[in-house]
């Protein structure tokens, strides 16, 4: 297991025009420190330790604000920033480079079994509010404006705003 650690700190040191140090991002970016415990946590359910997950998942939870679960699937150098009330469902995978602002939600539409989360693409950036819902792909490269509510596939480098349209 990599937690890959020197990899986001430089990442959120180049996506974060506040960020100072990085010291400052290793002790003080709640955001990563999510990322990191979901990867711990992500291991621990892959090798069958659910229960031993989900109560990690729980703690980075609390720790954060942030509550991804172990289930959920995510790339390399995933930036979260601002992330209080960052919700990532059990079924969702997402891609590299992705930048995911404070208060998202990617939920389901059902109970079924299966895939019912999103997919959310490489180089895809998420505003703040933004409700992604279903089993449903977001295109690399597509920017969702802030509280933009998506319930359907958006195609790759889409710029969805929600003052102009919701998409549902």
């Amino acid at each position: 297991m990599s937690l890959h650690i020197r990899e986001d700190i430089s990442n959120a040191l180049a996506r974060d025009p506040a960020a100072r140090s990085r010291l400052e991002i290793f002790l003080a970016y709640p955001g990563l420190h999510a990322i990191w415990g979901h990867r711990m946590a992500h291991w621990l359910w892959t090798h069958n330790f659910k229960l031993v997950a989900r109560v990690w998942s729980n703690w980075t939870r609390t720790a954060t604000g942030i509550e991804i679960h172990p289930g959920a699937v995510i790339g390399r150098r995933f930036f979260i920033d601002h992330g209080m009330g960052v919700v990532i469902g059990e079924t969702s995978v997402i891609g590299d480079d992705v930048m995911m602002y404070h208060d998202v939600t990617l939920g389901a539409r059902s109970y079924k079994k299966g895939k019912r989360h999103p997919t959310i693409g490489n180089n895809v950036i998420i505003g703040a509010g933004a409700r992604v819902i279903g089993d449903v792909t977001i295109g690399a490269g597509a920017v969702l404006g802030a509280n933009t509510l998506v319930t359907k596939d958006v195609a790759e480098r889409a710029q969805l705003d929600s003052s102009e349209f919701f998409v549902i």
